[in-house]
């Protein structure tokens, strides 16, 4: 409702196209024995986040775009850890910079690709 919300308020205020770029959740993921990861709760927050753009769209808001937060998980600017994670590829790395940086896709990862190979139409 948030995002929707705002969309609207700088589309009335200032009238000119808007991106919306960096979209995403830092959570906690947990990789399974088989080296699986779930992430239902990012899969949530993205497709909440990405129908309020196409309401947002509908309401008349000039949206060109649209960008989630750093495909693969990224170290902390503010805290420099790894634990909590942003992106959709799990990299294999700790807070201490131990790990093998190997690359996981996240469940997210390929709910996402089917989001962009429908151009957003596919949320499910």
């Amino acid at each position: 409702d948030g995002l929707r919300y705002t969309l609207n308020l700088i589309h009335d205020r200032y009238g000119v196209p808007i991106m919306v770029v960096e979209n995403g959740l830092g959570a906690y993921d947990t990789v399974e024995e088989d080296g699986s990861i779930h992430d239902p709760y990012r899969i949530d927050y993205l497709r909440s986040h990405i129908k309020a753009l196409g309401e947002a769209y509908d309401d008349g808001v000039n949206i060109i775009g649209y960008t989630t937060w750093g495909c693969i998980d990224i170290i902390s600017a503010g805290t420099g850890e790894m634990s909590k994670r942003y992106g959709y590829i799990y990299v294999d790395r700790d807070d201490l910079g131990n790990g093998t940086l190997k690359r996981t896709p996240k469940d997210s990862y390929y709910w996402y690709k089917k989001v962009i190979a429908s151009n957003g139409e596919d949320l499910d």
